[in-house]
């Protein structure tokens, strides 16, 4: 098991997805999608793979899970490995261009 942790911009769209009614729906499947990023973050339904546009802090590889598929705009969650062995860090969570 992986410990979450969030970045203040990933906990600040976290929020606001949990307050807002009309993106209940978004916000149930982010929270799933953390809980298989927290058992298993390779699990199918993720599709994760490497997000070659952005860079940890210090230089990690992000990777690209997907919260919803085959939606408009479709949520993603946006993280890394660390800082620490056995944590992922997410750094985003945001609407597909």
């Amino acid at each position: 098991m992986f410990e979450i942790l969030h970045t203040d911009e990933a906990r600040k769209q976290l929020d606001r997805l949990k307050t807002d009614k009309g993106l209940e729906k978004r916000h149930k499947a982010v929270k799933k999608a953390i809980n298989f990023l927290s058992s298993n973050p390779r699990h199918k339904s993720l599709r994760t793979h490497e997000f070659t546009s952005l860079k940890g802090p210090n230089g990690e590889k992000v990777f690209e899970a997907y919260a919803e598929q085959s939606t408009p705009a479709a949520y993603r969650v946006f993280w890394y490995y660390g800082p620490d062995k056995d944590q992922i860090t997410i750094i985003a969570i945001t609407p597909h261009p």
